[in-house]
């Protein structure tokens, strides 16, 4: 993996033996607006400071990904998304991303799930993708136990109807219990259900669906502020829209779909296109893991 800016003089002085391009958080060299450190500059050439092309660490990664550190005071919650766009910007290829992804793109996947609180996935993504709770990863394990977090991230589903199936292993065998943000008009039955089979309702919105804004401020009062949604696409739109995205973790897949597949967001537009800034940008086998923040 390489990244794709000139090395610059300061953060050659930071890159790790071995080499990368810069920028990126950690040991890697810059970091954008994330990090409070100044952006790349912007006009060289791309890849002309190019080190060595090699597989970076898990620690690397994780480095290169980190959250914000919070301020003094209460803790402001931070929301990353992460998703995956073929070439012709289709979100998913036969109702599922995993044929337009990558090794690498999983590694990176597994990075941003070990580093957040809690992944906030939508109900039909979680029917699409067969979704399961999330599983110990021992190489982060004393990071996690370090920062105050639970052994794994929970995951939140977000769903109007709850029409989810709890005898799944989401249900039945999280190491955590699995989160569900719905409405106060939610049905009564299916609250119950839910409650029944293990899972946390976490009421965030007056009617029957959820509100961004008070799904993301419910989600900070159980403690969970580092944040990250994975879909899908009109989960993610709908938080667009609300604009309580700060951060999108794109994987741009050097694959042609054609079809008719959903974009990485989708519901109506917004007035104004919000404006992020690259953070980073990394490069694997034609795949480009890009980081943007809002600006």
């Amino acid at each position: 993996m390489r990244r794709l800016f000139p090395v610059t003089e300061e953060t050659a002085a930071q890159a790790p033996a071995g080499g990368a391009r810069t920028p990126g958080r950690g040991p890697e060299g810059e970091v954008g607006p994330a990090g409070g450190v100044a952006r790349p500059p912007v006009g060289g050439p791309v890849g002309a400071a190019a080190v060595v092309d090699r597989e970076w660490s898990l620690a690397e990664l994780a480095a290169a990904y980190a959250y914000p550190e919070p301020a003094p005071g209460a803790p402001r919650p931070w929301l990353r998304a992460n998703m995956v766009s073929s070439l012709d910007g289709a979100a998913q290829h036969e109702g599922r991303s995993q044929p337009i992804s990558s090794a690498t793109d999983m590694r990176i996947f597994g990075t941003l799930r070990a580093l957040a609180d809690v992944v906030v996935v939508g109900a039909e993504t979680v029917r699409q993708e067969g979704y399961r709770p999330a599983r110990v990863r021992d190489e982060f394990a004393g990071a996690r136990a370090a920062a105050g977090q639970t052994p794994v991230p929970a995951i939140a589903i977000v769903t109007a109807s709850l029409e989810l199936d709890f005898t799944l292993p989401l249900f039945t065998s999280p190491l955590v219990p699995t989160l569900i943000l719905t409405g106060a008009a939610a049905s009564p039955d299916r609250i119950a259900a839910a409650e029944r089979a293990g899972a946390q309702v976490v009421i965030a919105g007056e009617g029957m669906g959820v509100e961004p804004a008070r799904a993301v401020q419910a989600l900070a009062g159980l403690g969970h502020t580092r944040l990250l949604t994975e879909g899908g696409p009109r989960l993610l739109g709908q938080l667009i829209a609300a604009e309580v995205l700060d951060e999108l973790c794109l994987t741009l897949s050097p694959t042609l779909t054609a079809g008719n597949a959903q974009r990485i967001s989708g519901g109506p537009s917004v007035a104004v296109p919000h404006r992020f800034a690259l953070a980073s940008l990394l490069e694997q086998d034609g795949f480009l893991f890009g980081r943007y923040c809002r600006s």
